[in-house]
């Protein structure tokens, strides 16, 4: 028996999210069918990240066990034959057989992109969030300084979250504009129920005008959901980058 640690690309925009879920299509039923048909053996991938319905991830990672002889460095190619084309394994490596990636020491990167323009781009629009209201960036990054460091975000996640805290650590945030794109990138420790959204969807708050920067303050402190900004649309964030701390993947 051995443990194989996959990384994972998808475009997220016709799967019910990561985690597996009866009678619809998801990221973990794909790779569980696929791995299943390819080693003949019942295989049921554990996740590390469970992105929602819509939302994409260039790295995400995946672990499974296998009676498998194939080396797991050649997995990604066999594997990559049965996957629909939505979905990608970028690498796959052999790790410790008790090597679990929701109990590492870990940190997660990502980015909400915004097309802010006077109409919608069709080829962009899976991926992005279009607002024609004018965003002042500067005013975004300012509000975004007060997120990082540790907090409690109750505030910006989903009232229906389950979680023993809703404390997080955020390390960074940028907000950068290269022509009419917009891209939000945090970086965190570990992100609540639809976390990164609502602080996307406060920054364009803030960007319209709606919103002071300095407010950001007042709202962590209230830890109540309904002072913080909507929840921006999936279809905009992308899991862009997943690092354990202490050792190399990919």
């Amino acid at each position: 028996m051995k443990r194989v640690l996959l990384i994972v690309a998808y475009d997220g925009t016709r799967y019910h999210g990561w985690q597996l879920q009866p009678m619809v299509a998801t990221i973990e039923s794909e790779l569980n069918k696929a791995l299943s048909a390819l080693f003949h053996e019942d295989i049921k991938v554990i996740g590390a990240s469970r992105t929602d319905t819509g939302v994409h991830a260039l790295s995400n990672i995946a672990v499974f066990d296998t009676m498998a002889t194939m080396p797991a460095e050649k997995i990604v190619y066999a594997l990559n034959q049965r996957l629909p084309e939505d979905i990608r394994i970028q690498s796959s490596q052999e790790v410790p057989i008790d090597f679990h990636p929701r109990h590492q020491n870990s940190k997660k990167t990502y980015v909400y992109k915004i097309v802010n323009r006077a109409f919608p781009l069709p080829t962009v629009r899976l991926y992005t969030h279009f607002t024609y209201v004018p965003l002042d960036v500067e005013l975004m990054r300012q509000a975004a300084e007060y997120l990082v460091g540790e907090h409690d975000f109750k505030s910006f996640c989903s009232a229906n979250t389950i979680a023993e805290t809703t404390i997080r650590t955020i390390y960074s945030i940028s907000v950068e504009k290269i022509d009419e794109m917009i891209s939000i990138r945090v970086t965190g420790s570990g992100f609540l129920y639809n976390m990164v959204r609502i602080i996307a969807g406060t920054l364009i708050e803030v960007g319209r005008g709606n919103i002071l920067p300095q407010k950001i303050e007042e709202i962590l402190r209230a830890c109540d959901r309904t002072k913080a900004g909507p929840t921006a649309p999936a279809c905009g964030l992308t899991l862009e980058k997943y690092e354990f701390l202490d050792m190399d993947i990919g």
